[in-house]
């Protein structure tokens, strides 16, 4: 269970990692007030219409919006401040010693069967729990 358990935090820390560094660009093309086409990681289809150079002549515009992933992934453990500190000290000591193995419990008696039961006592001395 415990091995199941790390499995699970390690491939949802590893795509947390990988959303974290994801870097992409939405490029969208309006031609007036309205949305022609929209794309992701590629260019946008024009409406046809030729965009001019001059921005006041062309009714066409194309926007960008880049989504920048982070590129540094390294902490320094000194740029922390105590308390941040302390925190991480406290909470990784706790981590480990809530997820320790329990020992199995030794049952002398669990390879024994139990003895035959010649006759019920409870009968034989009409013994009754009402």
């Amino acid at each position: 269970m415990k091995k199941a358990f790390q499995h699970s935090i390690s491939v949802t820390m590893a795509f947390l990692v990988l959303l974290s560094t994801l870097s992409f660009t939405v490029d969208r093309h309006f031609c007036g007030n309205y949305l022609v086409d929209k794309a992701i990681f590629s260019e946008a289809q024009t409406c046809g219409m030729d965009m001019e150079a001059t921005a006041q002549d062309s009714c066409c515009t194309n926007k960008k919006i880049a989504v920048e992933g982070q590129d540094e992934l390294k902490h320094k453990f000194d740029s922390l401040d105590s308390n941040q500190q302390a925190f991480l000290i406290g909470f990784a000591y706790s981590y480990i010693f809530i997820l320790e193995d329990i020992q199995k419990e030794i049952v002398p008696f669990k390879d024994y069967t139990p003895p035959l039961l010649v006759k019920d006592i409870h009968l034989e001395d009409q013994v009754f729990l009402i």
